[in-house]
Parts: structure tokens; C-alpha cells; sequence
């Protein structure tokens, strides 16, 4: 069986180990020097001026809108395709997610629908660089400038890529990272990050995710306990110099897959900037007679030993928590929901694995 990821550390294991036994005999594990080791590291990383560590990627969305003042009776311009995670964290805050169309090539934001989806109440657009790619922030700047509106980016799946040279999480008031274990930057754990250049901002939010303390057991806000745990932390500051060769890895693959599958009966991702970090590699299967063929694709690819996901296979607004939210139908983003499947890209999938991988989807033959 080829896995579809393996997150056992590799070449990183001597410094992650070195890392977590350095904090067990420090005895300090709540915010502490790792802690603020790692924003450091991260926000140069980043090219960002602050960086705030949390307690999950979910969190750093919720904690950014909050410190925008951003809540109950706002609403927040969305897109339908992605982890339900980001609109679950605009939901905490009070706001409404609004969902507006995805674009038919990147399955990014579009600026477009986003435009149309406008209304008095909205306060911020929360586009997400799906897949390692960055979504159209030139088109969602022009939005945001022309409704004065706030614009918050979802980096969970993009540590490191670029929108036509600018790194993600610089180009709005803030960025929210994830460092689930299967992010391209993970931790042995949960955790998350917020970066932005608006130190006002950054101050708040790192006031905010401790309780909203000024110093221990004074409370000006309102706030709550999503504080990143120091051996997160150090764990996260020992892979991180590792993170650039790690991308140019995946890379080096998907341009591999590329190459292997340019005949195969699958459409191919969508590149539309060289800043993609390929978080996945996510093809897409023909539709024939109103139906695609993912499943059977699927099962194809698993009796061959592949072992493939589905990112993602229901439209967040048609999951039943968003039933409240009164959601808008998103039919170019519920059409990729019935044909994307991920196939397995990670820095240590070896070279004659991907092969395996590229012939598998080549036999494949769709049912008329």
C-alpha cells in the first residue's frame, strides 16, 4: 500500500527529539522562551513583522475577526470549498458566513460572486489559499478597497506560497496558519498561528488567546484559552528551516505528476501562480452522463494499492451546521465536491512510489 501521507519525522527526528527533550527538562510548557522562539522564527519566515502562536488554525481565524471587532449581526464573504473549519470559526464570533462562488479552474474565492455577495452588514472577506495555491487577491483587494471591507486570509494549507511575490498572510490585516500534523509545516499535535504586520492587531490577539489578560488574573477582554503549547512550539522551530526544502520537494512532485499523468483520464490542478506550495495534489474526474467517476476511480486506485481522500466531498454550505446561516447555493463549487480527489504528495513519497501512483491512474478506464 502506498499511503497517502506518512507523518512518522524522517531526517527531522534527531532536532524534533532534541526539541521536546529540551522542554521536558526546562519544566515550562504554557507560553514560554519556545513559544516566543517560534513567533519570531515564523513571522521571518513568513515576512511578516508579528506572529502569534494559538492553539489551533480554527482559533487563529476566530481570534483575527474578534480583534477586528467583528461579530454578532456582521456577516463574512466565504468560500464554499474548503475544510468547514473556516466557516465553523467565523460562526464563533457571531458573524454570518456568506458564501460566495468558487472560480472554475483555481476552486479559489471568486471575486466576482464575492462582489455580488455585498451587503450592508458585511465587514470582511476570508478568502482561503486552497490546496497550497493562493487565491486571486489582486481581485479581492479590488473588493475589499471598493467596499472598505477587512480582508482576513486562510493560510492553513500554505506555509510559504506567494500571490504574485507576496507572501500569504501579509497581503490582508492578518493571516491564520494551522500546523495540524498533515500541513505542510505540522506539529505533533494541534496548533495554529496568526502573523500580520499591524502590531496593534498583534497585540490584541496575543492578549486575547490568553484570556484577554494583561498580566495573570487581570482580564480587560473577554477572551479565551487557545495559547500554543511550548513543545508545539519547539517542535515547530525545529522543522521550520526544514520547511523550504520540504516545499521545493513537493514541488519537484507535482511537477512529476504533471509530467506522468499529461494522458491520464483525469483533469489536472490548476496552477495560476508559481508561489503554490501543493499542500495536495488534487486532480478531478470527468463528469459523464451528469455523474463522475470518482468513486469508481477510487476504488480502482485502492485495489491497486493507492491509498487517495477527498478534499473536499460536501460543500460547506450544505453541511447541516451551516443550516442557520441561511447559505447561498455555490454550484461550481458543488460540482468539484463530486469530482476532486487528492492523490498522495508528501516531501518523503519517494520518486518510484509516484510512478506506481501516476500508472495506477493511467489504467484507469471511466465507464461510458
Amino acid at each position: 500500500m502506498i499511503p497517502f501521507v506518512s507523518l512518522a519525522p524522517r531526517e527531522d527526528l534527531p532536532v524534533v527529539r532534541a526539541a521536546i527533550d529540551r522542554v521536558v527538562a526546562s519544566g515550562r510548557f504554557v507560553l514560554g522562551p519556545e513559544v516566543e522562539a517560534f513567533e519570531t522564527a515564523f513571522a521571518a519566515a513568513c515576512q511578516a513583522s508579528h506572529a502569534v502562536g494559538v492553539g489551533t488554525g480554527t482559533d487563529a481565524i476566530a481570534l483575527i475577526l474578534r480583534a477586528l471587532g467583528i461579530g454578532r449581526g456582521d456577516e463574512v464573504i466565504t468560500t464554499p470549498l474548503s475544510a468547514a473549519y473556516t466557516a465553523l470559526a467565523v460562526l464563533t464570533t457571531g458573524a454570518r458566513p456568506v458564501f460566495a462562488d468558487v472560480e472554475v479552474d483555481r476552486l479559489t474565492l471568486d471575486a466576482g460572486a464575492a462582489a455580488s455577495a455585498v451587503t450592508p452588514r458585511t465587514r470582511a472577506i476570508l478568502p482561503v489559499h486552497l490546496y497550497g495555491q493562493a487565491a486571486d487577491m489582486a481581485g479581492i483587494e479590488r473588493v475589499a478597497s471598493r467596499y472598505h471591507l477587512a480582508i482576513v486570509e486562510d493560510c492553513c494549507q500554505a506555509h510559504l506560497a506567494t500571490a504574485a511575490g507576496r507572501p500569504v498572510g501579509t497581503i490582508g490585516a492578518a493571516g491564520a496558519f494551522s500546523f495540524y500534523p498533515t500541513k505542510n509545516l505540522g506539529a505533533l499535535g494541534d496548533g495554529g498561528a496568526v502573523v500580520t504586520n499591524d502590531r496593534g492587531l498583534a497585540e490584541r490577539i496575543s492578549r486575547l488567546r490568553n484570556g484577554g489578560q494583561i498580566d495573570r488574573y487581570h482580564h480587560v477582554d473577554a477572551g479565551i484559552n487557545s495559547r500554543l503549547d511550548e513543545i508545539q512550539a519547539a517542535v515547530l522551530c525545529a522543522r521550520l528551516p526544514l520547511l523550504a526544502g520540504w516545499t521545493a520537494r513537493r514541488r519537484t512532485l507535482a511537477t512529476a505528476y504533471r509530467a506522468a499523468l499529461a494522458e491520464a483520464p483525469v483533469m489536472l490542478p490548476f496552477v495560476a501562480d508559481e508561489g503554490h506550495v501543493h499542500h495536495l495534489f488534487v486532480v478531478r474526474t470527468p463528469r459523464r452522463g451528469g455523474r463522475g467517476d470518482r468513486a469508481d476511480l477510487q476504488r480502482h486506485l485502492t485495489a491497486r494499492g493507492v491509498e487517495t481522500l477527498v478534499h473536499y466531498p460536501v460543500p460547506i454550505p450544505r453541511q447541516p451546521a451551516m443550516a442557520g446561516t441561511n447559505p447561498a447555493e455555490c454550484p461550481r463549487a458543488a460540482a468539484a465536491c463530486d469530482e476532486v480527489l487528492s492523490l498522495p504528495l508528501y516531501p518523503g513519497l519517494a520518486d518510484g512510489a509516484l510512478s506506481e501512483v501516476a500508472a495506477a491512474v493511467c489504467e484507469f478506464h471511466p465507464r461510458d
